[in-house]
């Protein structure tokens, strides 16, 4: 889940919890509002810890040979970014 997702969570939360006015036999549907409520900051919190979980530096180095000249070549490739 997404920081999008998590945001949802929250708000169909509060309106379970706050809004609605329906008596269901058997059902707290505030208690379901809150605990819905509780889950979307849980899985908020986690979202934004793993998206800000720095930068990562990933290199890939290739060698071969050039067919033209007989000279060794060496690529090398750097990547930054959160993956």
């Amino acid at each position: 889940m997404r920081i999008g997702s998590s945001i949802a969570l929250i708000v169909i939360g509060a309106i379970v919890a706050f809004a609605l006015d329906i008596q269901v036999s058997g059902i707290d549907l505030r208690l379901i509002g809150y605990i819905l409520m509780a889950a979307g900051i849980v899985l908020l919190i986690i979202s934004l810890a793993v998206g800000f979980g720095g930068r990562r530096t990933s290199t890939t180095t290739r060698s071969g040979i050039d067919p033209a000249s007989g000279e060794q070549i060496t690529r090398q490739e750097r990547r930054d970014g959160t993956y």
